[in-house]
């Protein structure tokens, strides 16, 4: 009968065989000597489109409930962890032990009722000493952390734009930046179209982006009303159009730039309504 405690050993020198030999990899696609020239070029902040799109690819995977796709798309956003601690080591800044050894260090500071002796009685006490821990790191006052502005600049600084505006509405909300009722939010919108298109009536770009970004903050809005998540369905709509595309691909009889607009919209009906 084997014996739990060994096995458990085992699997945990395995995990290690492997994350040595993967930095090992690395280091040697960054060496100047026989490396990558593609890896070698990279900084930082050429990256960072690739830490977004392995991020994404994670959370597709984890949504999908495909175990094999997880499994690979962790392994594409762990290499992206490696690669940059790798860079970082390059230049001199810091390696992936400091990384370790800092999250490391976070998790236990931040788990008093794990690793102290700290009672919680639930989850929601966890989260607030989470809280309070953090604002103390970062040298906050508690009246400094509950500011409702530093919150959401938290939001808008570490989520996708959609995703933070969604974030934003819900604690502005809370706080009680909200309409009375749901058709003070069209008219927000109504007015806020208006604005938009008075904008594009102009030759300042800036002022358009922001107009449309005030559009766009509105949508979100009337989505929080009706309780509908606003990632999720911009998320559905890009996936049917997609999957309208292909079917058109395959209806035509040569590529779809050869098409006039007539014929592409007959061919988007005839997909539509298969698909539906």
């Amino acid at each position: 009968m084997s014996n739990p405690q060994t096995s458990q050993t085992q699997t945990y020198h395995a995990i290690l065989d492997a994350l040595n030999h993967l930095i090992n990899v690395v280091a040697k696609l960054r060496s100047p000597e026989g490396g990558c020239p593609w890896d070698l070029a990279q900084t930082p902040q050429t990256l960072i489109p690739y830490v977004i799109e392995e991020a994404y690819e994670v959370v597709h995977a984890i949504r999908s409930e495909d175990q094999k796709a997880i499994v690979e798309e962790l392994g594409d956003l762990l290499l992206q962890v490696v690669l940059q601690a790798q860079i970082a080591q390059d230049y001199g800044y810091f390696n992936l032990q400091e990384v370790a050894e800092g999250i490391t260090e976070k998790l236990i500071r931040r788990h008093p009722h794990v690793f102290g002796d700290v009672a919680v009685e639930n989850s929601e006490e966890v989260r607030q000493n989470w809280d309070k821990i953090k604002a103390e790191e970062k040298g906050e006052t508690p009246e400094m952390a509950q500011l409702l502005s530093r919150k959401l600049e938290r939001y808008n600084r570490t989520l996708p734009p959609l995703m933070a505006s969604s974030k934003i509405s819900v604690k502005a909300a809370k706080a009680g930046f909200e309409w009375k009722n749901i058709d003070g939010v069209w008219e927000k919108f109504n007015e806020e179209l208006t604005e938009f298109k008075e904008s594009l009536e102009t030759d300042n770009k800036a002022h358009q982006q922001s107009e449309l970004g005030d559009l766009l903050f509105t949508i979100i809005n009337i989505a929080r009303w009706y309780n509908l998540d606003a990632s999720e369905a911009l998320a559905g709509t890009n996936k049917r159009f997609i999957q309208r595309l292909s079917k058109m691909e395959k209806f035509a009889n040569r590529p779809l730039t050869d098409y006039d607009l007539e014929d592409l919209e007959k061919l988007w009906q005839q997909a539509k309504k298969q698909l539906n």
